[in-house]
């Protein structure tokens, strides 16, 4: 009976998590290590990883209110990064606050406000290069910066190019499975 659930652990573990099948019922260890290994796409714009003030919470229908990005902590004047490759496409103020966009290709985009431009209009920027700094003035106060993403023009969670948001998988605790 403990073979066939070693099995079935095996078989879920083969769906659920890439390279468990290679790693057998009996090296949970392996398994954890694969889960370790996970880099994200992006990096974050701002160094060191900020503390988030408030999470993505996009609106049930396009036109009412919602929260279509993420808030972070970041002092006036810190340096803004490039998350990922791409090439500046806007650097303007709109409203009352200056708002800097990256395309990333393959239909990405992420914008920065308040946040001043440092670099021109089509400039191509590689992953990691300061491409602005944060001013005063965000919608969520001092010592704050907005930053949203867009995929195909429907708004994102930032966290999810920059955190591992997959989903976790429990393990079995206590005897081992033989």
């Amino acid at each position: 009976m403990k073979r066939t659930h070693a099995l079935l652990l095996a078989a879920v573990l083969a769906v659920f998590v890439p390279g468990a099948a290679a790693a057998g019922p009996h090296s949970a260890a392996t398994a954890t290590a694969s889960a370790t290994a996970y880099s994200p796409p992006w990096t974050w714009p701002l160094e060191p990883m900020p503390a988030l003030l408030r999470p993505f919470d996009p609106p049930a229908q396009q036109w009412l209110a919602g929260h279509r990005g993420i808030d972070v902590a970041a002092a006036e004047g810190s340096a803004v990064l490039a998350p990922a490759d791409g090439r500046v496409i806007f650097a303007r103020r709109v409203v009352d606050r200056p708002v800097l966009t990256i395309d990333h290709g393959g239909g990405l985009k992420s914008s920065f406000e308040p946040v001043e431009a440092s670099v021109p209009v089509g400039t191509v920027v590689p992953k990691g290069t300061a491409v602005g700094s944060v001013r005063a003035g965000s919608h969520c106060g001092p010592e704050c910066m907005h930053w949203g993403v867009r995929l195909n023009g429907e708004y994102m969670d930032p966290l999810a190019y920059v955190s591992d948001r997959r989903p976790s998988v429990l393990l079995p605790l206590g005897r081992s499975v033989e």
